[in-house]
């Protein structure tokens, strides 16, 4: 075997050209599937990044219509049926198998009631637990977190986030400034942080207003505070946080699924999680859907590749019609005879993969640089291509190689 391939590798070398000129459609066949499969991952990654984000793993449980209609939180009295969600519920929910953590909140987008110095805060405005921040990923920069008292004594203190500091504040320090809500007087303890590395990446105006937040910022109070304000408890959006990426989908529908059976009592409503994972998958087949066409045309390239090997084979044992009959005849048996050339085909096609491969790699690199496109190189990929490669050459290679073995010695030897 050892000596089979040694001798490939020396006829190879004894006609480079000719060798090179045969590999060329393997190498182009194998660097554009690699190209593709790259790119392909990479943009899976991207949405799956983009949709979910990194390092933190929390679905979002939300009150929805049962009927699928509509529920308009921001005017009128508590929905009539359904509980606060309380510490209790909470403790219970962290018990469900995959769940780390959970919080409750309410949260409006865009609310225009919240002034400083007479000027209108168009951001969002937070009614968020004790949980919130850790589960969340928010860090303080300075001043204070809420404390126990702020949500017994039903304290009229907020905190506001970076962005909402730069938007209400222009940058400058707000703490002890205070905030109008609905004619209440709100004092500003402290500014947190979003530390968790939710990666979106941008490439055009539609992914934009898609992944990107474009609010001010947003300003939180104690949830129990949230009464002050409007007079009256909302429903509670629950965000629960997975112990892994893989594990949110299922995680999401327990927490939904004990959320409307435990504070739930009017049939109109039911809790449900959004399915951040869903959304990927269907983005990510409709990516790969599309790219899966251009690697069947890419593997044309591997097919032309592989007659041209057997054409070169052929080529190969008409030049060594002597050589093959003097073998024979001093013993040689077909099968030492089937093997060598079936090694020498292994062998070109497996160097055409490899450099197929590494062509692809650079390209898909190049690709990402030049024009953008998200590369992420598979290493799977790159085995089942060098083998696929194998395999060509072994199958294209079996018909000289069976001509080969089958020359009869007398015939051969004979032959010019």
């Amino acid at each position: 075997m050892f000596e089979n391939i040694a001798l490939s590798f020396q006829g190879i070398w004894n006609h480079k050209t000719r060798s090179l000129l045969t590999m060329l459609g393997i190498i182009i066949g194998i660097a554009a599937i690699i190209t593709i499969v790259s790119t392909i991952k990479g943009t899976n990654d991207q949405i799956k990044q983009n949709l979910i984000g990194s390092g933190n793993n929390v679905v979002t449980v939300q009150l929805e219509s049962a009927s699928g209609n509509y529920i308009d939180l921001e005017y009128g009295p508590a929905l009539q049926g359904v509980k606060v969600v309380d510490d209790a519920v909470l403790k219970e929910l962290t018990e469900i198998e995959g769940v780390e953590s959970a919080t409750a909140y309410v949260k409006r987008s865009w609310v225009s009631s919240l002034y400083y110095k007479n000027t209108s805060f168009e951001g969002n405005l937070a009614g968020i637990d004790k949980y919130y921040f850790t589960v969340l990923g928010y860090q303080l920069n300075y001043g204070r977190m809420f404390i126990d008292s702020d949500y017994a004594e039903h304290r009229k203190v907020v905190i506001v986030d970076t962005k909402a500091m730069r938007s209400i504040f222009d940058g400058a320090d707000p703490l002890g400034a205070t905030l109008e809500m609905n004619g209440e007087v709100f004092t500003v303890v402290g500014v947190v942080e979003n530390t968790s590395k939710n990666n979106v990446v941008i490439n055009n105006v539609s992914d934009y207003y898609t992944y990107s937040d474009t609010s001010s910022g947003t300003v939180f109070m104690p949830v129990d505070s949230w009464s002050v304000c409007y007079k009256y408890d909302e429903p509670r959006t629950v965000a629960v946080k997975a112990t892994s990426t893989d594990a949110m989908t299922d995680v999401g529908d327990a927490a939904a699924s004990y959320l409307s059976s435990a504070v739930i009592t009017n049939s109109e409503y039911v809790y449900k999680a959004d399915n951040l994972l869903e959304q990927a998958s269907e983005l990510q087949a409709l990516s790969q859907s599309t790219n899966q066409q251009l690697i069947w045309i890419a593997g044309i390239s591997l097919l032309v590749g592989g007659i041209g090997v057997m054409n070169i084979m052929l080529v190969s044992v008409s030049e060594r019609t002597r050589e093959i009959g003097l073998k024979k005849a001093i013993g040689a048996k077909r099968r030492r005879i089937l093997g060598q050339f079936l090694t020498e085909a292994g062998v070109l096609t497996s160097l055409g993969g490899l450099l197929g491969v590494l062509c692809g790699i650079g390209l898909a690199k190049l690709l990402s640089n030049v024009i953008g496109t998200p590369a992420s190189i598979s290493i799977p990929a790159c085995v089942i291509a060098v083998v696929f490669s194998m395999v060509i050459g072994i199958v294209f290679g079996l018909i000289p190689a069976v001509k080969a073995a089958r020359l009869n010695p007398i015939d051969a030897l004979r032959r010019d």
